[in-house]
Order: C-alpha cells, then sequence, then structure tokens
C-alpha cells in the first residue's frame, strides 16, 4: 500500500510541477518550453492539436492559464492526499481525469495515476 501511495504521490507532483512551470514560463515569456533544435524545435506537443480541434489557440492565455491553475490543482490534490488519502485520493483522481487531454506524458501518467487509485490497497486507506 505504501508503495503505491508513493508512486502516486510522484507522479502526481511531477505532473503538478510541470503543468505549473509551464503554464508560467508561457505567461512570462509569452510561450511554452519547447526544443530549441531539431526537427521538432519551437514546436508544441500532440495536445496543442488536440486542443486546436476543439477551436481553441494552444498559445492562448486562456490555455497557459488552464496549465497554470491545473498544476497547481494537483499540487493541491497531492498534498491532501498525503494528509488524508481517503479525501485526497478523490481529488487526485480528478486531476487526473482533467488532465487526460495533455498528450502524450500527461495522459500516460494519467492513465497511471487513475489505475493506481482504483486499487484495492489505495481504496481501502483510510
Amino acid at each position: 500500500m505504501r508503495t503505491c501511495k508513493w508512486i502516486i504521490i510522484v507522479l502526481a507532483l511531477m505532473q503538478g510541477l510541470w503543468l505549473a512551470y509551464d503554464g508560467c514560463h508561457a505567461l512570462v515569456t509569452g510561450d511554452y518550453t519547447t526544443p530549441g533544435s531539431g526537427p521538432r524545435a519551437g514546436q508544441l506537443g500532440p495536445w496543442s492539436r488536440l486542443v486546436s480541434a476543439l477551436g481553441v489557440e494552444p498559445r492562448s492565455t486562456f490555455i497557459k492559464c488552464l496549465h497554470v491553475f491545473l498544476g497547481i490543482a494537483w499540487l493541491i490534490a497531492s498534498v491532501v492526499f498525503i494528509k488524508r488519502p481517503a479525501a485526497g485520493r478523490w481529488l487526485v483522481f480528478g486531476c487526473a481525469m482533467a488532465s487526460l487531454w495533455y498528450l502524450p506524458v500527461g495522459t500516460l501518467l494519467s492513465l497511471l495515476v487513475m489505475a493506481l487509485l482504483l486499487t484495492r490497497p489505495v481504496r481501502n486507506m483510510a
């Protein structure tokens, strides 16, 4: 049980810290962290195509703020999960669901977190 809990915490913190950092970076500098060289230089990840397909500009202030908000939500949910696992589990699960659009790494981490949260040892935490 402890191992699952700490894996969830590490994955949640990774996702939260990255989203908050990259969103803040984009708000301050005007753009997200992107590769500086190579064939993908300056390009956003696959998540940007999904956001564009929904009719929203990936580099808009709205999406940058969404990154920051979601990152902070992950961090808060992580702290609650550490302090009160039974209640925090639902907050972390909600953040994971809200991050499924963040292809590919955010989606993978979110699916892994959700799967771990649904395991019997984690469900039975007091």
